[in-house]
């Protein structure tokens, strides 16, 4: 079942203190995107550069583009890309969780991990590979689709 984990939106101040964390250069454009992620977890571009809009003004997509990489590159956001769907970025890194997508709506939810410390999963075979993360996502029916159906 997706967690119901309240996620707070942090303060520009904290954003501000996470770029420099990060080793970024504080920027209009780098503020309003890691908000936007923060405040719509699993938003695809196109989502995001509204928001970005909204907030800014005029910003190109080569921007939006080039901030998200920087952000995603430095560990403060997560590029996932189910199958069958754009790229969508979340703001909750750092630990092992999955998602669950609607096959109907497209939704997207974050599942915990299931079991324990990443990678969580033990594959059958490991190839001498070093596994250190496991990427799973679960497919169904949102409560709003399942409803409707």
């Amino acid at each position: 079942m997706p967690t119901a984990t309240t996620r707070t939106v942090p303060t520009t101040l904290e954003i501000e203190q996470l770029l420099r964390e990060a080793e970024l250069r504080v920027t209009r454009a780098r503020i309003a995107v890691l908000t936007a992620v923060h405040e719509h977890p699993h938003a695809d571009t196109n989502s995001i550069i509204d928001t970005v809009r909204e907030q800014l003004g005029e910003v190109s997509h080569q921007a939006v583009y080039d901030v998200l990489e920087a952000l995603t590159s430095a560990g403060l956001l997560r590029r996932i890309q189910p199958s069958r769907s754009v790229a969508r970025y979340e703001s909750r890194v750092g630990d092992n969780h999955h998602h669950i997508v609607c096959r109907s709506c497209g939704a997207v939810a974050d599942i915990d991990c299931a079991a324990g410390a990443a990678p969580c999963l033990a594959p059958a075979e490991d190839h001498g590979y070093s596994i250190d993360e496991a990427e799973v996502i679960y497919w169904g029916l949102c409560p709003s689709c399942s409803e409707a159906q």
